[in-house]
């Protein structure tokens, strides 16, 4: 008898202790966001100065989670794809088109970060059903410059346009793995108590001057280059057009690459919707 009053006793308690816990998943639920945001992706750095939304946009998608701390203040991670490209055709200044370099890069991100809330907002809310919003993030990305050299790919950074890795500069390889600070503006508003649509648009400040592999670097004579590097990285060091002699910085050291990501996003809630505000 008192072995079966044990075990009751054993129930009750896991039952009644079980009860906080599932309120607060219910409420971490009731408090979660997800969504996905669709657009497109650009860079601005020595290959596109000035650029934005240029004809070299390429696309991006964004999977979005958000946490609701209060009515004017959301928790974000997000991780985002994106192809940036940039060429020296599309230079309006003639001697950018001769030294006739490009690239492209496929970005993978992950940031987390707050979001600032202009006015009043929940998701669900039929009151404060709209907002515009401030972000900003910490991030770290991934790149991969690359470009088209006899109608085959090649990787920039592995061939070390610039001397890397050789006896004609003290520069080594540029990482591929890249820190960044993710900063922008957006507007959300309310679809019914389970969803939201948001259109935002932010930039990437990076502190990598690589990200189009044209960096601080000069322009070694192709010879020299192709002796230690290798011909392929010897051509696509210098494409400039036959008869134009380049000399000095490849690129502009005074400045670092920026990307931006922009689109529309669908939101969603994990719980059963909130209608409450605060």
């Amino acid at each position: 008898m008192k072995r079966l009053h044990y075990i009751a006793l054993c129930m009750v308690l896991s039952f009644t202790g079980s009860i906080p816990l599932k309120a607060q998943l219910q409420n971490f639920k009731s408090e979660s966001y997800i969504g996905l945001m669709l657009g497109g992706s650009y860079y601005i750095g020595d290959l596109n100065p000035f650029g934005h939304f240029n004809k070299r946009t390429g696309p991006s998608a964004t999977l979005i989670y958000k946490y609701h701390i209060n009515s004017r203040l959301e928790a974000r991670g997000t991780f985002s794809y994106g192809r940036v490209a940039g060429s020296d055709a599309d230079a309006k200044d003639a001697s950018l088109r001769a030294r006739n370099l490009s690239f492209h890069s496929d970005i993978f991100e992950l940031a987390g970060g707050i979001e600032f809330n202009y006015l009043n907002y929940r998701l669900g809310n039929t009151k404060y059903f709209f907002s515009p919003y401030l972000f900003i993030e910490a991030a770290i990305f991934r790149m991969d410059p690359r470009t088209t050299y006899k109608g085959e790919m090649v990787h920039l950074q592995t061939i070390g346009t610039e001397g890397q890795n050789s006896k004609l500069s003290n520069k080594k390889s540029y990482p591929l793995i890249q820190f960044a600070i993710p900063f922008g503006i957006g507007f959300k508003f309310n679809l019914g108590h389970k969803a939201a649509i948001a259109l935002e648009y932010g930039l990437r400040k990076t502190f990598t001057d690589y990200l189009d592999d044209v960096g601080s670097g000069d322009f070694i004579d192709k010879k020299e280059l192709a002796k230690y590097n290798g011909n392929i990285a010897a051509e696509l060091s210098d494409r400039s057009n036959p008869g134009y002699k380049m000399t000095g910085k490849r690129g502009n050291p005074a400045t670092k690459d920026w990307y931006s990501m922009f689109g529309i996003s669908f939101i969603f809630s994990l719980g059963k919707g909130n209608t409450c505000f605060y």
